[in-house]
């Protein structure tokens, strides 16, 4: 089993990093100036700008 990839607000960040929004389908919306935020390990995800967001390590969301 791998590491998860998405995270919803609340969860805690796996790893010091740059996250940024993504669509619930990341590869199918694409999202006009997502938000981004520099988590460290043990942080909580903020809310997201809407309900079918979620938060993606910004290295990761950029190759979907």
């Amino acid at each position: 089993m791998g590491e998860k990839t998405e995270f919803e607000p609340g969860d805690k960040a796996p790893n010091d990093a740059v996250y940024m929004e993504v669509g619930e389908v990341s590869f199918h919306t694409e999202i006009q100036d997502p938000k981004q935020i520099r988590l460290k390990k043990g942080e909580r995800f903020p809310e997201t700008t809407n309900k079918d967001r979620k938060w993606k390590k910004k290295s990761h969301a950029l190759t979907h």
